[in-house]
């Protein structure tokens, strides 16, 4: 789900200069892959380039069709209004994770990096009871939003900043064609614009860099 926005934004943008139709569906990453994996069908998927090169390898998309799109890093935000603890270090960061009521996480690969991040700092068994999971295709910035969740590793409402450098960890959102793709000419063009410099002031505004 992190890259929704910027995607929605950035086939807006490609669609005013190129007369074609595109049809977009998000939803969650386990959903998206599970999806591909059982054959449904479709032309392009995006996700992270894990995923991306585990469909590669069960040869559900395309190698020759991978391209790089953008990287996240993991950010901490709190409800508007409520308190800004400091983020500047590692320990600054755990102290503020172990104080907050709820905690919610992505739960792909930046959730997955957390857990372990919190298992060793010792305090992921403490933290269960206050975990906010995300329902699937939700992203964790809209229960941030309704305020269900404190302290999350999403940008949000009020985004504190990313990881001390030390524990940042970057997401890297790759495209690729499935071999029933319709017109791989059309889909190659339109992960290109994806892929491009261009856009790289649009993915700076939602928390992004590009990866190209």
């Amino acid at each position: 789900m992190a890259p929704r926005e910027v995607l929605t934004a950035a086939i807006a943008i490609y669609k005013d200069s190129v007369p074609r139709s595109i049809v977009a569906e998000a939803a969650g990453g386990v959903e998206v892959a599970r999806r591909v994996a059982a054959g449904e069908p479709v032309d392009v998927v995006v996700l992270s380039s894990d995923a991306i090169d585990k469909l590669i390898e069960g040869s559900q998309l395309l190698a020759a069709s991978r391209i790089d799109l953008m990287n996240s890093q993991i950010a901490v935000a709190v409800p508007t209004g409520a308190p800004h603890p400091s983020i500047a270090d590692e320990a600054a960061l755990k102290a503020a994770v172990s104080a907050a009521s709820s905690v919610s996480y992505s739960t792909g690969p930046s959730g997955r990096y957390l857990e372990t991040l919190f298992d060793r700092w010792g305090i992921l068994d403490s933290l269960r009871a206050r975990i906010v999971v995300p329902p699937p295709g939700v992203p964790v910035g809209r229960l941030l939003a309704s305020a269900e969740v404190e302290l999350l590793g999403v940008p949000g409402i009020d985004v504190l900043g990313p990881l001390p450098s030390k524990i940042q960890l970057v997401t890297t959102f790759t495209g690729a064609l499935t071999p029933a793709c319709r017109s791989p000419r059309a889909a190659g063009d339109l992960l290109s614009f994806l892929a491009s410099a261009r856009l790289d002031a649009l993915k700076q505004r939602h928390g992004m860099t590009g990866a190209h």
